[in-house]
């Protein structure tokens, strides 16, 4: 009777979830259904393209969390996600678990000391949709330290859940309005090259928009110093002045800015 009642219930979630196809309102609804039926801490929705830097789109995170599960991420440790290692590579499968795919090595790894420890999540599991132009959507659902691994039961359920969230990913994808807000196409290359060039031009110094390219293009703050040859503080003066000079506050605000201005 209990999985009699799960199911049903996910199934009005997951109709709901249909009708806002297109809409603002898509995300949370996906997220709610889910998330009615498995406890999860931290949710967040990722866009990942080989033409641009990873992107957040959405996510339940408190504030106080959004500097470490968030901009941390955008600082470059992004590179070592299996996760997003996985959305740019070959990936056929549409669920994943972070400690199957370090088989329980988790701790020792680069991205954990770059990274992920300072999230304070003990599990995490994603639907990975993949969209027709080659970039990738991911459910990312995370379980705080304390509050114990996905069960093999909530991990089964999830798994089974993945077809028809992953379908929804990918025709939400295709909506016009979607796919225009997100540069999503064929010619998303020549676009984002001219963006390169001309984002901040009229604001910055050239040496600025050296840095400013690192930035976007994904290097970590070392790999930018050493990149251009300047040291790590005079890189960070840099950075100050960039974040002052477009009114941004974080490097995902920078992100966000952007992909705001692709279109114009």
């Amino acid at each position: 009777m209990a999985f009699a009642a799960s199911l049903a219930r996910w199934n009005r979630d997951l109709s709901v979830a249909i009708t806002e196809l297109g809409s603002e309102r898509f995300f949370p609804a996906i997220i709610k259904a889910i998330c009615r039926e498995v406890p999860v801490d931290y949710s967040q929705i990722w866009l990942y393209h080989t033409e641009l830097p990873p992107q957040c789109i959405y996510h339940e995170i408190p504030d106080s969390a959004v500097a470490s599960q968030v901009d941390l991420y955008l600082e470059g440790p992004y590179q070592d996600d299996p996760f997003y290692r996985l959305s740019m590579g070959q990936a056929r499968g549409r669920f994943y678990r972070l400690h199957e795919l370090y088989d329980g090595d988790l701790e020792s790894s680069n991205y954990y000391t770059r990274y992920y420890r300072e999230t304070a999540t003990e599990d995490e599991v994603i639907f990975l949709g993949r969209l027709v132009d080659g970039g990738v959507i991911n459910i990312s659902l995370m379980r705080k330290n304390g509050h114990g691994r996905f069960s093999d039961d909530e991990h089964d359920f999830l798994k089974a859940l993945s077809a028809p969230v992953s379908a929804l990913l990918r025709s939400h994808s295709q909506v016009a309005e979607f796919s225009k807000r997100y540069m999503l196409g064929p010619d998303i290359g020549e676009v984002i090259d001219h963006a390169f060039r001309m984002f901040g031009a009229s604001m910055l110094s050239p040496r600025e928009k050296s840095v400013l390219e690192l930035m976007l293009r994904g290097y970590s703050s070392q790999a930018s110093a050493d990149k251009l040859g300047i040291a790590l503080e005079t890189l960070r003066r840099h950075r100050k002045s960039i974040y002052r000079k477009l009114d941004v506050s974080s490097q995902a605000d920078l992100f966000s800015l952007f992909i705001a201005t692709l279109p114009y």
